[in-house]
């Protein structure tokens, strides 16, 4: 099938025509969600709406292959997780699908990635193997082409020297960083960034005491000098992110949508407004499993934007496991 048609959806009705199409070829291809579908009795032939659509609990990714596709995995990502807890693997057929995903979202958001340096202060990703996040920020900085783009582990002195450096200069800068590694740097450097976008991917990951979104948000805020914190949400499971420009609001891409369950009854759907547990469509999983029903809680705001309100458990979800209420 055409797989990269998603990337030219405009419209909910050019939407809904990808989502059905990909459903049907995930119930007939891939078998682990076939199952599901039959266990809920689903006929895929009366599926017509997005709400009809079954939508596979995260957890399956820990304990089957959920794939949609017969050819070798490219790479397969795998959730950081806790200590003895079992990880997710995500078995990716097609990278090039993950690189459209996330360069196409990047440009639609921010604009050309080669018009910035990218700085990725994710010390607790690079120290593992797997991470779909450091895969991205990999190709991210590459492709950014500014000869100061890189990772940074702990050099926190060299960090803000370079910050200092570019901040004489027009260039644009993204900050990409897991929240505790961005609390540490600023509870030791101070800034006024005038042309930066500071980024957090989420998560304290056993490192610091979990606080809330919004009291990280003004502590970095106040440490960068930028008036407000971007937020990426993500996930091992997925190949599409969505993203903040402040106050933990989020926009999806034209491939990816959010619905949001009851959650005392999975299979039905709340209206705007109303919290509950999150569903995500990602048409860029065409080769896994498209809609996932993730462990996140949250609602959808009527402009179609939605916020992450909390967690059923303590999964492992980049941008929303520090948003303790």
């Amino acid at each position: 099938m055409e797989h990269n048609a998603i990337f030219d959806i405009r419209t909910a009705d050019d939407f809904l025509h990808h989502a059905l199409r990909i459903f049907k070829f995930q119930y007939t291809n891939n078998p682990v969600y076939k199952a599901f579908c039959s266990y809920l009795n689903t006929d895929p032939n009366a599926v017509q709406t997005l709400e009809q659509i079954p939508f596979l609990p995260i957890e399956f990714f820990k304990s089957k292959s959920v794939l949609s596709s017969t050819d070798a995995a490219e790479i397969t990502f795998t959730s950081s997780g806790t200590t003895g807890s079992e990880t997710s693997k995500h078995h990716v057929t097609d990278l090039s699908l993950y690189e459209e995903s996330y360069l196409k979202a990047f440009n639609h958001f921010y604009g050309d990635i080669e018009d910035y340096c990218v700085l990725a202060l994710l010390p607790s990703y690079l120290e593992r193997t797997g991470s779909s996040l450091i895969y991205m920020a990999d190709d991210l900085i590459k492709k950014s082409k500014h000869p100061k783009s890189g990772f940074f582990l702990n050099e926190y002195e060299q960090l803000y020297k370079l910050l200092g450096e570019l901040q004489k200069t027009d260039t644009k800068i993204l900050i990409i960083g897991v929240s505790f590694a961005l609390l540490e740097f600023t509870e030791q450097y101070q800034l006024d960034l005038k042309n930066a976008v500071v980024m957090e991917t989420g998560g304290m990951k056993g490192r610091r005491k979990e606080i809330v979104r919004q009291e990280l948000h003004e502590l970095l805020s106040k440490g960068f000098g930028v008036p407000h914190i971007h937020s990426e949400y993500g996930m091992t499971e997925l190949l599409s992110q969505a993203y903040s420009k402040g106050n933990g609001v989020f926009d999806c891409p034209s491939w990816m949508k959010i619905l949001v369950r009851d959650t005392e009854d999975p299979l039905t759907y709340l209206k705007n407004g109303k919290s509950g547990g999150m569903n995500v469509i990602d048409l860029a999983n065409i080769n896994s499993c498209s809609f996932i029903a993730t462990q996140d809680l949250g609602k959808i705001n009527h402009d179609g934007t939605f916020e992450i309100i909390g967690r059923f458990d303590n999964s492992d979800v980049r941008g929303c496991n520090l948003m303790v209420l």
